[in-house]
């Protein structure tokens, strides 16, 4: 028997003490994009294109729209702000750095609010992780930022002629059995000297995407860096060097490189209810 007065499993509820906090987080963190030049942007909270950023649709809240085409609720917003920017806004604003406040949600009732921010046509990583690492130092933090590339993961893969999932589901037991010696030594990597050493004997394929690997860790100013090669994320657009931002088990971020109908772009998304239990610890 379900009650009038509760709320789905996954869903929202935030009052007092816990809602000015949300409030004040999402405040701050707005404040400063804007400083960097960032415009707000809402979008709608149905979709017609969730299935191109989630790997696994069963996520996804699906049903039919008037015309029996499938439309999802909204379960990540990076797509949908480059498409709307680019196609249906393209020709009323250049602008190419946009952020937004609003959740996402995924089956059967799983609500969490992100704010998050797209830089499109802009390609460089280093930005977008310094900006990531600017608003961490802004709420006085120090979570560990984990660096990895897409691309690594799938050409080990390529090369030993194995199955992606064993990366995808971080089956690193079953990695090591296969016991070639400089894939265990990327399973070992945790820093730039550990990434430097492992490169002299992985194929020439793999290298050149360590290396971008190796430039950018170089080239980010955020301290507590951890570098994880073989790291497969869920996202499916991301397709170089991306990121995503942990403590306590709490993932607080995830962003990275990503193109989206040919426009190479950078983006990252805060997790407000994993950023909201930090900082309450």
């Amino acid at each position: 028997m379900v009650f009038e007065h509760e709320i789905p499993k996954g869903s929202r509820l935030y009052f007092g003490k816990a809602a000015r906090a949300k409030r004040e987080l999402e405040y701050k963190i707005s404040t400063l994009l804007d400083e960097k030049g960032f415009e707000e942007i809402v979008t709608p909270n149905f979709s017609y294109s969730q299935h191109q950023s989630i790997a696994n649709d069963r996520k996804l809240i699906k049903f039919s729209d008037e015309k029996n085409e499938q439309v999802s609720l909204r379960a990540d917003s990076t797509l949908d702000v480059v498409r709307i920017i680019t196609k249906r806004l393209g020709r009323t604003t250049d602008h190419k750095k946009w952020f937004y406040v609003q959740p996402v949600f995924t089956y059967p009732s799983t609500e969490d609010y992100q704010i998050g921010c797209e830089w499109i046509c802009h390609n460089n990583i280093v930005d977008i992780l310094n900006l990531t690492g600017s608003i961490l130092d802004s709420l006085k933090i120090n979570p560990i930022l984990q660096l990895s590339n897409i691309n690594i993961p799938k050409l080990v893969a390529s090369e030993l002629d194995i199955d992606i999932d064993l990366f995808k589901n971080g089956e690193i037991a079953k990695l090591l059995e296969i016991n070639i010696s400089w894939l265990n030594d990327l399973i070992k990597v945790k820093n730039i000297e550990d990434l430097e050493k492992s490169m002299g004997l992985v194929p020439d394929i793999i290298k050149v995407e360590l290396e971008k690997l190796l430039k950018t860790a170089k080239e980010v100013e955020y301290k507590s860096l951890v570098i994880a090669p073989l790291y497969h994320g869920t996202l499916k657009y991301y397709d170089d060097v991306y990121y995503r931002v942990i403590q306590d088990n709490h993932v607080i971020c995830k962003g990275g490189k990503y193109s989206a109908d040919g426009i190479s772009s950078l983006g990252f998304a805060l997790y407000t209810d994993s950023l909201l239990k930090i900082l309450e610890d």
